[in-house]
Formats: C-alpha cells, sequence, structure tokens
C-alpha cells in the first residue's frame, strides 16, 4: 500500500503493557486502529505469515487498514523520529486476530500469547476509548495504588531492618556481657561480687566446723596466700583458688 491509501490520524498514543510499548492510532472518523506488525514482532511470531492469514480470513482482510505512524529510532544515544506506513486493524477487532493464533503451535512464546490474548485489548481500549473523564480518574487511581505499594514496600524494608539492628543489639549486647565477665576476671583489681563472697563464707564454715581455732587458722592462712582480710576483698582472679584452698583445708 501507499501512502496516499493510508488513513489520516488525528491522534496516536504509545501505550506501555509490561514491557512493551504498544503503538494505537486515532482516524478522524474516530475509529482507533492498532499496527499488527509490532505485536507479532513482540510476540516473536512470524509476519509474513500472520499477514497471509489476515488476507485470507473474510472479516480481517476487509478490516484491515494502512495507517501511518511516527516511530522513534534510538540510534548511537540519539532519538530519531520517522513515519513508516504499518497494515493496522481496528482495535475491536484486534482480539479476533489475537485469538487466532494457535498458542499449542507456538510454544515458546505460549505464555506471553495468552497474555497479550486477556489483556492487551483491555488496556489498549482503556486508553482510547474511556471518557476523558475516566480516564483522568484511573489515572489518579493507578498512581494512588503505586504510591500504597511503594510504601508498605518502604515499610516492609524498614521492619526488616529494624529486626537486623535488633539482632544485631542484642548480639552486641550479649558481646559485651562476655567481654565484661573476661574483663572482671583478668583484672585483679576487681573483687567477688556478694554472692560469691557468700559461697566463701559457707566454704570457710563447712571447712571450720565450728570450731573457733579452725576459723582462726583459715583467715590466718587466706590472709598469708592472698592477702585479704575479708572475704568481699577478695580477688575475682583469685576466687578458684580461695574455693579450692578452702576444699582441701581438711585434708
Amino acid at each position: 500500500m501507499s501512502d496516499e491509501n493510508a488513513l489520516v490520524l488525528v491522534e496516536q498514543r504509545t501505550v506501555l503493557f509490561y514491557d512493551d510499548e504498544l503503538v494505537a492510532v486515532k482516524v478522524e472518523d474516530g475509529t482507533v486502529y492498532v499496527p499488527v506488525r509490532p505485536i507479532c514482532d513482540y510476540l516473536g511470531i512470524a509476519w509474513p505469515a500472520q499477514f497471509q492469514r489476515i488476507q485470507r480470513d473474510p472479516v480481517l482482510s476487509r478490516l484491515v487498514m494502512s495507517v501511518i505512524v511516527t516511530i522513534t529510532d534510538i540510534e548511537e544515544g540519539s532519538r530519531r523520529p520517522h513515519t513508516s506506513e504499518m497494515l493496522a486493524l481496528p482495535i475491536n477487532y484486534l482480539n479476533g486476530w489475537l485469538f487466532g493464533i494457535n498458542a499449542s503451535r507456538v510454544e515458546e512464546v505460549r505464555e506471553r500469547l495468552i497474555q497479550y490474548q486477556l489483556e492487551c485489548y483491555q488496556i489498549l481500549a482503556d486508553a482510547f476509548l474511556m471518557p476523558a473523564s475516566s480516564s483522568a480518574l484511573m489515572q489518579v487511581r493507578d498512581m494512588g495504588m503505586a504510591i500504597v505499594r511503594l510504601a508498605e514496600e518502604q515499610m516492609a524494608m524498614e521492619q526488616r531492618l529494624n529486626i537486623r539492628l535488633d539482632k544485631a543489639a542484642s548480639v552486641v549486647g550479649d558481646l559485651r556481657r562476655r567481654m565484661g565477665n573476661v574483663e572482671r576476671r583478668l583484672q585483679p583489681g576487681n573483687r567477688i561480687t556478694e554472692e560469691q563472697a557468700s559461697e566463701v563464707k559457707s566454704a570457710v564454715a563447712a571447712a571450720a566446723k565450728t570450731n573457733s581455732a579452725t576459723y582462726q587458722a583459715i583467715f590466718a592462712e587466706l590472709h598469708r596466700r592472698f592477702g585479704v582480710t575479708s572475704y568481699k576483698n577478695i580477688r575475682i582472679d583469685a576466687y578458684e583458688a580461695v574455693l579450692e584452698f578452702l576444699e582441701e583445708w581438711p585434708q
């Protein structure tokens, strides 16, 4: 077909369908046409075979028309718009052509073809056939839903981050407690706790067996060995040695 026989378009839109950019045009009488070959390219099916099928179809062959569309090529970082003549079907008959493609015969693109058969017409119809007010409201709705999804993803990410931070804080706290215990054991100036002093006192009583003379002997030996005159003055690094000494006292 020549450009002279092509329909004159009054509006062209590019509609994003998943990752594919679908072009549709509206002509002077208000009919919306959809170029067929770009869809074939996206689906990975042979255009010549589909062209022949459309020409053989008694309905589609009457409805297919030539339209002039503007295409933008990206070459070496620059965007170059140019016009191209393409065969197109009225949007209301797009599914008639799509459903004529046997999904079982194009197994490698079966899922993508089914996706087009289910949703492609509605996406293009929403862009061209819906009243302007409804279209604007849908855009607001879609934007709102996108914001909600973004907020939910952000909250989920922050929640995961908080959980990780809480775990990290718990680990750090545990390490600090362990380090503190090690430091208290290694620093000779630190004294045993009240509970440990009570244990030493009980051990002294067990070793002395209520004999006052033995008490004096034990304390004298504690002072000589460990340099303390009170249970509370026993150094933490000497605690185990004091208990061992008291256990061996009766021998």
